[in-house]
């Protein structure tokens, strides 16, 4: 998706070889144009799918989720990660490792939301390792629900998420796939764009 590669050229921010901060677009501040865009091309690409519901995780999923939920007209779903008064029995749970965080949290999904034989369609923000893409279709399917396909905005492409949830099973569609980082460069997987000097 050209409209998502160029804003990380011209925004994106190279932290090292496995870190690109994009918290100007994404998961700090948020493009609501951008999201727009991004939530019609995963309907697009997930058009022919019957979904009944899109998941995704707190907190950077859920822009790009929400606008995708509203494309499909499907209700949007996330799984929390902080803990809630509101939110404390008849859970699913799953235990979930973050990468960019260096630090595991357990997610949970309301039980009422999630039903058997419904279709879901995952969406989140970045896939490096796949742990919480795995992670929320583990809930899925726990219900009894199925997984028909995982969105990820920012793919990185050099990390083995992408060929674990392929092995899998899964359907895995990635607006933005990175084969490499440096801070010279940033390399997706269709071509190499130079990163504009700082």
């Amino acid at each position: 998706m050209k409209e998502l590669q160029d804003k990380i050229i011209n925004e994106g921010i190279v932290l090292n070889e496995e870190v690109l901060k994009v918290d100007s677009f994404l998961n700090h501040q948020v493009d609501p144009m951008l999201m727009m865009s991004i939530g019609q091309e995963f309907a697009r690409r997930f058009e022919n799918q019957a979904i009944d519901k899109v998941l995704t995780l707190e907190s950077s999923g859920i822009a790009p989720a929400l606008m995708t939920a509203l494309y499909l007209k499907a209700p949007l779903l996330f799984a929390r990660k902080q803990k809630s008064l509101t939110l404390t029995d008849n859970l699913y749970v799953e235990t979930v490792y973050s990468f960019t965080k260096q630090q595991t949290s357990d997610v949970t999904v309301s039980r009422k939301f999630l039903s058997p034989g419904e279709k879901v369609l995952i969406i989140d923000d970045f896939l490096a390792h796949g742990e919480a893409a795995f992670g929320m279709a583990r809930i899925v399917e726990a219900a009894g629900a199925e997984v028909v396909g995982m969105g990820i905005v920012i793919e990185k492409s050099f990390q083995d998420g992408y060929r674990k949830l392929q092995e899998a099973g899964y359907r895995v569609e990635s607006l933005a796939r990175i084969a490499s980082l440096s801070i010279e460069r940033i390399e997706f997987a269709e071509q190499n764009i130079p990163v504009s000097s700082r």
